[in-house]
């Protein structure tokens, strides 16, 4: 047999990811919290993909250095993270339409008439 060099797929020098673990609570939690009249959903989730993408490209520049499980958390908080992100959006608009509504129902009322009539 020939002299083969064996390389070890899982090198004892690896690294987590930093961050990995960060994207992925805050991307649960813009989840969680995108019922917070969509703003605090919004901020984590918007936090979480940004630190997703800064793991995402040191992971790129040299994926050999980090182990995968770390990269697959970074990779399900970014997931949660657009999904957070995009239900705290839906959350937003729909409560800015609930407030416009609600304005122009009470600014269309006879608020003069009432006054004089002692409501």
């Amino acid at each position: 047999m020939e002299n083969q060099e064996v390389t070890n797929p899982n090198p004892v020098n690896q690294q987590s990811l930093p961050n990995a673990t960060g994207v992925l609570v805050l991307g649960i939690l813009s989840i969680v919290f995108c019922f917070c009249y969509g703003i605090v959903g919004a901020a984590l989730g918007i936090i979480a993909l940004v630190l997703a993408g800064k793991a995402n490209k040191l992971y790129q520049s040299s994926p050999e250095l980090y182990t995968e499980s770390s990269y697959k958390n970074m990779k399900a908080g970014k997931i949660c993270g657009i999904i957070g992100l995009a239900l705290s959006s839906l959350y937003l608009i729909y409560f800015i339409i609930i407030i416009s509504f609600y304005g122009a129902m009470f600014s269309a009322l006879p608020w003069n008439e009432m006054m004089n009539q002692g409501y």
